[in-house]
């Protein structure tokens, strides 16, 4: 065991692990990098933290170039929990469920989405904020990206349920933060601490820059890049540092314990599906959705369609169901397919009610609505949950898919997260699918399509020659086309090392500086997860990829 694990161990009471196996697991996400650490601790307790925190600070003002990346599921697309220091895997030992009151709930960050759903369900409440990998995601990797899912449309992302978080900051303390407004404002402005300074340097950044702020504020309503200081407050009035720690992908402190405020879920649903034959009509049909105020509006296109029939058995074995009983259920897809071939585009429009005619009577009348405006499009309802489920296991397991039956190929998710206006779909995505026919990949697109956001994941061949050239030239054309109808480049996947060197197109020089002063306020030694939304170049982010030069 080396040096740094040695001193490691004499400072915490975890584990501390520098096996290969274990750093060959954690040197991966679900990303296209490979980043080596030099140890994994799985850090016991705050205090464990606490001490991590204040050891890498020592070591970094004696000229050493040691850093904290926290980690929990490492299902991140991005890189965003990678790194070449010391790694905190947090799913080893903060994985409780505190507390449950009201309709507050008190968590640690490593807690799997799924089993924290268990448990907020007992109270029939939940955090409607997650994303598509809900039974693989921990609760603190989504606030780490301010992750969104299927329901974001009416309920919003992760961020929005955030009330408090406790987090150790660059003092090596533990902190309580949450909005504060009012006579708490002012004292926390005129107190004498690491605190006190932090809250006075953000309030006179948030304050001088007010206009600049502003103007980046980003168009769209889904956004998860950079850092979202037009949503803090005004400095003088309010100051909610929450909504910086939310998204920064662990490079502003370490996030131990978690409070949600939750909702009740409506308990019935059904569904309007739309079989698009072309995207000519798609405007139309976005704004008559939207108008009938649906609780989720996916999509996914034709590529996923034709994986989910060619892996139809996997579908049945995710539903749990017989693959004969599930021919039945998809025998109007079928008729569909044999007169009119395969979709361009399924479109997925639910509504969530407290009867279930109700939501069945809202479901009828959006099929009726659009059937009346001669739409070139088939359309069903499915009247139930049950009968919607099938539509919903294409959409959330063709990444999944994706990755476990394509052989010889990987999933690259490099333009995997995008968001433009609704309103510009129609004529933005024959310009991506422009861009993509450029390129020999396979691909499928699913997305938000309520929010605009959607998730491009092609496939590659790794020891495909000049691959590399591939990717930067398409994730360059790709964005660039996105910036141009004044989009995000993640809606709810983060920045990471992917997009990081894209922060600077999206949201300008001034902005940047912002974000770069917001880490030297939250983080002056820079032990934070370094380079996961500022300060990583194309060329540093490419030389990280997890492929042949």
């Amino acid at each position: 065991m080396d040096m740094l694990a040695e001193e490691l161990k004499r400072k915490i009471r975890g584990e501390v692990d520098t096996s290969d196996t274990t750093l060959e697991k954690f040197s991966k996400d679900a990303s296209l990098f490979k980043v080596m650490p030099k140890v994994v601790v799985r850090p016991n307790d705050a205090t464990d933290i606490e001490a991590l925190v204040s050891f890498a600070t020592e070591k970094k003002k004696k000229g050493e170039e040691v850093s904290l990346t926290a980690r929990a599921a490492g299902t991140d697309m991005s890189g965003g929990p990678l790194g070449n220091s010391i790694i905190l895997d947090m799913t080893a030992h903060f994985n409780h469920f505190i507390s449950l009151e009201g309709n507050r709930a008190v968590v640690e960050p490593g807690m799997y989405f799924r089993d924290f759903d268990l448990e907020t369900k007992k109270k029939n409440l939940e955090m409607p904020g997650y994303p598509a990998s809900r039974n693989l995601a921990t609760v603190g990797g989504m606030v780490a990206n301010n992750a969104g899912g299927e329901k974001n449309l009416k309920y919003g992302k992760t961020g929005r349920y955030v009330e408090e978080l406790d987090v150790v900051l660059a003092d090596g303390k533990t902190h309580t933060i949450k909005k504060l407004g009012g006579k708490e404002l002012v004292s926390k402005l005129t107190e004498q601490s690491f605190e006190g300074d932090l809250y006075r340097a953000l309030a006179d950044l948030v304050v001088k820059n007010k206009e600049t702020i502003e103007k980046a504020r980003p168009r769209v309503t889904k956004n998860s890049s950079g850092y979202a200081l037009w949503d803090v407050g005004d400095g003088e009035t309010s100051l909610d540092l929450t909504k910086l720690i939310i998204g920064s992908q662990g490079a502003l402190g370490v996030i131990t314990r978690i409070t949600f405020s939750l909702v009740t879920p409506k308990p019935y649903a059904s569904m309007t599906v739309l079989f698009l034959k072309d995207l000519d009509e798609l405007g139309t049909i976005i704004q008559t959705v939207l108008q009938e105020n649906p609780d989720s509006f996916e999509s996914y296109d034709d590529h996923t369609f034709e994986l989910a029939v060619k892996y139809f058995p996997e579908f049945a074995v995710q539903m749990k169901a017989g693959i004969i009983s599930l021919g039945f259920q998809f025998l109007p897809e079928m008729w569909m397919l044999a007169t009119g071939g395969i979709p361009k585009l399924v479109l997925l429009v639910e509504f969530c009610s407290d009867s279930q005619k109700e939501a069945f009577d809202k479901a009828r009348a959006l099929k009726k609505r659009l059937d009346a405006s001669h739409i070139r499009a088939f359309t069903r309802v499915a009247k139930n949950e049950q009968a919607a489920e099938k539509y919903w296991t294409v959409r959330r397991e063709s990444f999944s898919l994706l990755r476990k039956k394509i052989r010889n190929k990987k999933t690259a998710p490099f333009i995997d997260d995008f968001v433009v206006l609704p309103k510009d779909l129609p004529e933005f995505l024959p310009k991506l699918t422009a861009i993509l026919s450029k390129y020999d990949l396979t691909y499928t697109i699913a997305g938000h399509v309520g929010d605009g956001n959607f998730h491009i994941i092609p496939l590659i061949d790794p020891t495909q020659p000049g691959i590399r050239n591939v990717i930067s030239k398409l994730a360059h054309e790709v964005y660039t086309l996105i910036l141009a109808y004044h989009g995000s480049i993640s809606g709810e996947h983060n920045d990471g090392l992917i997009r990081t060197p894209y922060i600077k197109d999206m949201f300008g020089d001034d902005m940047v500086s912002l974000f770069e002063a917001v880490e030297r306020i939250f983080d002056p030694d820079g032990i934070f997860n370094p380079g996961k939304k500022v300060g990583t170049s194309f060329e540093e982010s490419f030389r990280l990829l997890d492929l042949p030069a």
